[in-house]
């Protein structure tokens, strides 16, 4: 493996993740799932829509799926209901919890890799990551509501590589969705790392890391040549 000299990041789940309350507003907060019965149904769509995903309109493709489960567990499947939390996850706004030292640690990994965004967002990620204190930490941010696709299709890619002038091969993808995330980098030429905070990848033989800090122990090892 080379070495990456340029890091590219997903935004939703991986650096920013949801605001669970403001999501789910229109439920009863009773039947809110805890942060661990959340990241099941994450493991859970994740798994499935990897084993299914065709193209489409990915994001929307993914929460419906991801919904779909959640109302089903509290056994109340509607239709319109589905369609109110869809929009409210699909809004930028809406993922604006950043966990503790992410900003000190992407400072960190900057010094040494100039560092990016591309995300499936809806053309406002970047005021978001400035309310929450990160968006100066990269050279560029790349949002599929403002290119007008979004991943794993490679013109989102190969837009933020132009923008970053790198190469395929010395670029590295941070992502949390293995079918759009990894494997629409891998497609363009570049390397790619799962952020699997939630564990859908455990048992999968791809690389992966739990969290920023994660990342940079095996950024270091990449960079004595033990990746």
């Amino acid at each position: 493996m080379t070495r990456p000299r340029v890091i590219f990041f997903d935004v939703g789940n991986t650096l920013l993740f949801p605001n669970r309350k403001r999501i789910l507003a229109q439920l009863p907060e009773q039947s809110h799932p805890t942060l661990e019965q959340w990241q099941a149904l994450e493991r859970r769509t994740k798994q499935e829509f990897d084993n299914g995903m065709k193209g489409g309109r990915v994001d929307h493709g993914f929460w419906w799926m991801f919904h779909t489960y959640l109302l089903r567990d509290l056994n109340a499947l509607d239709d319109g209901v589905r369609d109110g939390l869809i929009e409210n996850t699909q809004k930028s706004s809406n993922w604006d919890q950043i966990l503790p030292g992410s900003c000190e640690a992407l400072q960190r990994i900057g010094r040494n890799h100039p560092i990016a965004v591309i995300s499936n967002a809806d053309g406002r990620i970047k005021d978001v990551l400035s309310r929450c204190g990160i968006a100066e930490c990269f050279h560029s941010i790349t949002d599929s509501g403002i290119v007008g696709c979004e991943k794993p299709h490679r013109a989102i890619f190969e837009a933020a590589l132009r923008g970053m002038k790198a190469q395929p091969e010395e670029s590295l993808y941070v992502g949390d969705v293995y079918s759009v995330d990894y494997v629409g980098a891998r497609d363009v030429g570049m390397q790619a790392v799962l952020f699997d905070v939630a564990g859908a990848y455990r048992d999968r033989d791809l690389p992966r890391v739990e969290s920023l800090a994660g990342l940079e122990s095996w950024l270091q090892d990449a960079a004595l040549g033990l990746r």
